[in-house]
């Protein structure tokens, strides 16, 4: 779906210059300084932005009326009555945050501060095609709405992690390699279809990357996120910015050769991918060919864990590829943090191991002063806190939000 135009033209100058507070004169742009939770008086606003407070209080009485802002109690009275305090109020609308995956869908419920009310795991193959996936998540979405006491009026809009190149602007898949059939299906139009909001569809590994940095890692403008998993992906964050790259197919590191992988056949065509050597199942396929019985990752993960020697060097050598490509990556990019997730991070160590290894010494020294490499802190909800983080940055802009309140008006 298209943006909420910004608010332009006449209107938005008559609205500003008698103020003298520029773009904040708009309710939008007000609402941006209470996202942060902190309870404030309209004096204390007023003061912030230079606003009249007869214009503060009009733009205060507005986003109460959407139920977006609430009152937070009395601050301390210097004489007379206290004045009232204002804050956000994330529970007025509810958000559903969809991670798709090679062979699961979760779908969660959150509020707008990404706080997670209903969450359900489901067990479903992306390759069964969009109408059966995208179904089950309709579904699913019903009645997940319906365990966190929220209905569809509630629903602020809907975000959607996919697990494949995705054209954001359109959020249609781009030639996705394991979803057959996805490749142009209009899954924002299908969607809507039954639940008529704003959604907002990208790649799963852009999704966690947005949803662990926000979550965990706000400080850090330069961030790198790397899935480990069916697939390996990377989603870049580079001077606090997402970067998806002209077509959507930023951080496919998948695809990138890795030097001893020159007989390796990858399912792309090519030799010596990455996820032809250190993705769970090309794991588990060396470990059979070792004579250790393993089919996919989660085999891998089980034997790990019974400390199968085999399994350990196995998934440390996947970390040193990993390593290999990162180390690149690295040295263009000048990330500060690199948080390494999916199914394969869950190993913890071993993984991380074979990485710092490689990056630490194939890597410029100046590029790795002062880099970290971690381990995912959300773990399998980085997807949905992303997609929910997805959404609140579309719906809570301030042209959005301007949007919302002329038309309630």
């Amino acid at each position: 779906m298209k943006p909420t135009p910004a608010m332009s033209g006449p209107e938005a100058g008559a609205d500003a210059a008698p103020d003298g507070g520029g773009s904040l004169s708009r309710a939008g742009d007000l609402f941006q300084l209470l996202r942060d939770g902190k309870a404030r008086t309209r004096a204390e606003l007023a003061l912030t932005t230079g606003l009249a407070r007869s214009t503060v209080a009009s733009r205060i009485d507005a986003l109460i009326s959407s139920g977006l802002v609430g009152p937070a109690g009395e601050a301390t009275s210097s004489g007379g009555r206290p004045p009232s305090r204002f804050a956000f109020n994330p529970a007025a609308r509810a958000v559903l945050a969809v991670d798709v995956g090679a062979t699961h869908v979760i779908v969660a419920v959150t509020d707008l501060g990404g706080n997670v009310l209903s969450e359900r795991r489901l067990a479903q193959d992306v390759a069964a095609g969009p109408e059966t996936v995208l179904d089950t998540v309709v579904s699913e979405a019903l009645a997940s709405l319906a365990r966190a006491g929220r209905t569809l009026k509630d629903l602020a809009g809907v975000g959607i992690g996919l697990p494949g190149p995705v054209e954001h602007a359109t959020g249609r898949p781009v030639k996705p390699p394991i979803m057959p059939g996805w490749d142009g299906f209009d899954v924002v139009r299908y969607v809507q279809r039954s639940l008529p909001v704003p959604v907002l569809v990208d790649n799963d590994v852009n999704i966690m990357a947005l949803g662990e940095r926000t979550a965990f890692w706000p400080e850090h403008e330069n961030f790198l996120f790397i899935k480990v998993a069916t697939g390996i992906g990377a989603g870049i964050i580079s001077s606090g910015e997402l970067q998806r790259g002209a077509n959507g197919t930023a951080g496919d590191l998948g695809h990138v050769r890795v030097p001893r992988g020159d007989d390796v056949l990858c399912r792309c065509g090519n030799y010596g991918c990455l996820e032809a050597l250190a993705s769970g199942p090309a794991v588990a396929a060396e470990l059979e060919r070792q004579g250790v019985p393993a089919r996919k990752g989660s085999d891998v993960l089980r034997l790990v864990s019974d400390g199968n020697l085999l399994a350990i060097q196995a998934l440390r050598q996947a970390g040193r590829d990993v390593g290999d490509v990162v180390a690149m990556v690295v040295n263009l990019l000048n990330p500060s943090v690199i948080v390494i997730g999916g199914s394969l991070g869950q190993a913890g160590e071993h993984l991380m191991a074979g990485v710092r290894e490689v990056v630490y010494r194939r890597s410029l020294p100046l590029a790795t002063t002062h880099l970290r490499i971690a381990l995912s802190v959300a773990g399998d909800r980085a997807a949905i806190f992303g997609a929910s983080q997805l959404v609140t940055q579309h719906v809570l802009s301030p042209a959005a939000i301007e949007a919302t309140l002329q038309a309630a008006g």
